[in-house]
């Protein structure tokens, strides 16, 4: 269990804590020089069952909260501290609104300083204390008098932090590991060592894991590791641990970096979260609001749009989005505090519900439900809610990266969701959304049919653009494959078309066919010119080009620009050597292309572009990537 220390500045935070396990967490010599707490301090008490509390001290001035919150935000149980002499302070107040807004229920407050003043003060300032409390989430939280100088109440108060540990809700050591760095260091013969309260999952020595929001780093392996303070193989949730990091350096890691398993790092700039505003605050909170936001460890600068309301009055909650000036890793349901643009004052606090948030329509209905869906604290419930608001399905991956705790046990096959996998994507639809896909290209099929009765069918590029424009390609190259192999479509190459459509050729057509399916054959990978052929079988230059148009359009042969055809088996093998080069090396480039088809440079690219123009391949840059294999059936077991 971590426990952190709360209250106004020379209240007695590091003395009480001092007295408690031993320990001096002022370590500066500054904080020794002028007496106050600067940074975080920290400090370990074994207990005889062999479990260890973990202390974290913070600074109690007004210049230092930001200090105060990069250690609040891992705790588990506040200890709350208010001096009997002068009762309840600015900073009192502040730090228990923070408790307040992170959603701290598990706390104490230690009265100290008993020994200055008379029962009847003592008693004004319980007094006064128990009010403060009244509308918090520490409304329960017991009172100890005790004093640092006589030890009076200290062993009372220990007892009730050792029994506290029973009480304090298991901390979430199913998920995916996360640790919020507050302190960074380089020790002899040792090398970089990071702190921080571990969050979720857990962690052991040998693993690999990751930095964010630096999505750059990698390959940075646990050498070793201390938790509360002690040698360990393992450390937890609800544990501070000390991390021994390799292959990174020291000043490549700053306080508010995660150390986290590798599955969950992600970098944002925009986080939709739901926000209460304080009572205390003079105005409302208004679209484009400059905040200080403090997430884990991290301190940023940001501006806030509510979502669900023009403004949010004092007092009152709404959703919000967050954007920050800098990126920031945060994750579901992680807690944040917001404060004034000059740092200032406290103004606001909630929890995260979607750290990847879009930048547009973030207020529409439909995004608002999203939202609510995702606000749900059980993963399982959540998913299922957010597939009956998503049309176009979930996107499992992200949103198992997105949210780290309680996941482990989540199975999504039994959820009575359409799971769709494949091509590096995993979507979940429910039944209803993807029927409707499914008679949404059956009758768009239907209409090309009727329009152009005399065309094979709707090439599938075409019916991504016209019908599902924000369907990964994935699932709709899904829902096409289930569509046929259920025989309600059949595909062509790249057309599809209803079973019950057939563009058939004319006698004389098929006759012109025969004459220059051959010359398209025997040409190959350079086949002849319209010109060429209309000369060759003696017929006149229109009729061929039209032929052959209308046979592009069946899908027996492919028109790679005008006037130049190939036929189904040339077109086949020159899309399994882009397949072998992209194997090779990851991309097709037009030089590689050239050199493995024996083409001119100018050919080589109107084939590639040709690729790019179907949706075989798409360009980025001067590279093109295959994008769907379906299209002319290539893999990597083709051979040319």
């Amino acid at each position: 269990m971590i426990i952190g220390t709360a209250g106004h500045i020379d209240h007695g935070k590091t003395s009480l804590v001092r007295a408690l396990t031993g320990v001096d967490t002022d370590r500066l010599p500054e904080e020794k020089k002028r007496g106050i707490t600067i940074e975080l301090g920290y400090a370990y008490l074994p207990l005889a069952d062999g479990q260890v509390l973990g202390f974290v001290d913070v600074p109690g001035h007004e210049r230092f909260i930001h200090t105060m919150l990069a250690g609040a935000t891992g705790i588990d149980f506040a200890l709350l501290i208010v001096a009997a002499d002068d009762g309840v302070m600015p900073q009192t107040r502040e730090h228990l609104e923070i408790l307040h807004l992170l959603g701290v229920t598990q706390g104490a407050v230690a009265i100290t300083k008993m020994d200055r003043v008379d029962p009847a003060r003592l008693a004004d300032v319980k007094n006064e204390v128990s009010n403060l409390l009244a509308t918090t989430t520490l409304t329960d939280a017991p009172l100890f008098p005790v004093s640092s100088v006589t030890r009076e109440g200290i062993d009372v108060l220990l007892t009730h932090l050792a029994d506290a540990k029973f009480r304090v809700g298991k901390r979430h050591d199913a998920g995916r590991f996360r640790l919020a760095v507050d302190r960074v260091f380089t020790l002899d013969g040792v090398g970089t060592v990071v702190t921080g309260s571990v969050a979720s999952g857990s962690v052991a020595s040998g693993d690999t894991v990751a930095l964010a929001p630096r999505a750059s780093s990698a390959n940075i392996r646990i050498r070793g590791l201390r938790a509360q303070n002690q040698p360990v193989d393992r450390g937890a949730a609800g544990q501070r641990c000390a991390l021994n990091l390799a292959g990174i350096a020291r000043d490549a890691i700053a306080r508010g970096d995660w150390v986290v398993d590798p599955a969950s790092t992600l970098t944002t700039t925009r986080l939709d979260a739901s926000l209460m505003l304080l009572s205390s605050e003079p105005q409302p909170l208004r679209a484009g609001t400059a905040v200080h936001v403090h997430a884990g460890a991290a301190h940023v600068t940001a501006r806030v749009v509510p979502l669900d309301r023009d403004r949010i009055e004092p007092g009152g909650s709404g959703v919000v989005q967050i954007v920050t000036d800098q990126p920031i890793a945060a994750w579901h349901a992680d807690r944040f505090i917001l404060r004034d643009a000059s740092a200032q004052r406290t103004l606001a606090g909630g929890a995260i519900i979607d750290p990847l948030a879009p930048a547009r329509y973030r207020r529409t209905p439909e995004r608002l439900a999203t939202l609510a869906a995702m606000a749900r604290d059980n993963p399982a419930a959540s998913l299922q809610a957010l597939a009956k608001a998503a049309p176009l399905g979930v996107d499992l991956a992200t949103f198992l990266r997105t949210r780290d705790r309680d996941t482990a046990r989540l199975d999504p096959d039994t959820l009575g969701l359409k799971r769709v996998q494949g091509h590096g994507s995993d979507r979940l639809f429910t039944p209803a959304h993807w029927a409707a896909l499914t008679q949404k290209a059956l009758a768009l099929t239907g209409e090309f049919h009727a329009k152009h009765a005399e065309d094979i069918g709707l090439d599938i590029a075409r019916l991504k653009r016209i019908a599902f424009p924000k369907l990964p390609e994935a699932a709709l190259h899904a829902l096409v494959a289930e569509l046929v192999r259920d025989g309600k479509l059949v595909r062509t190459g790249v057309w599809l078309q209803l079973p019950a459509h057939a563009a058939q050729l004319s006698d004389q057509d098929r006759v012109l066919a025969e004459m220059a399916l051959p010359l398209l054959a025997e040409g190959a990978f350079d086949p002849p010119w319209v010109r060429d052929i209309a000369k060759t079988i003696g017929h006149p230059e229109s009729i061929v080009r039209a032929l052959l148009s209308r046979m592009a359009r069946r899908g027996e042969i492919y028109q790679v620009v005008k006037d130049l055809f190939y036929d189904a088996s040339s077109m086949h093998r020159l899309a399994a050597l882009a397949d072998r080069i992209q194997n090779q090396h990851g991309v097709v480039r037009a030089a590689e292309f050239r050199d493995a088809t024996g083409l001119g440079r100018k050919r080589a690219i109107q084939v590639l572009e040709f690729f790019d123009r179907i949706g075989f391949t798409r360009r980025v840059a001067d590279d093109h990537i295959i994008r769907t294999r379906e299209l002319f059936d290539v893999g990597v077991r083709d051979h040319v």
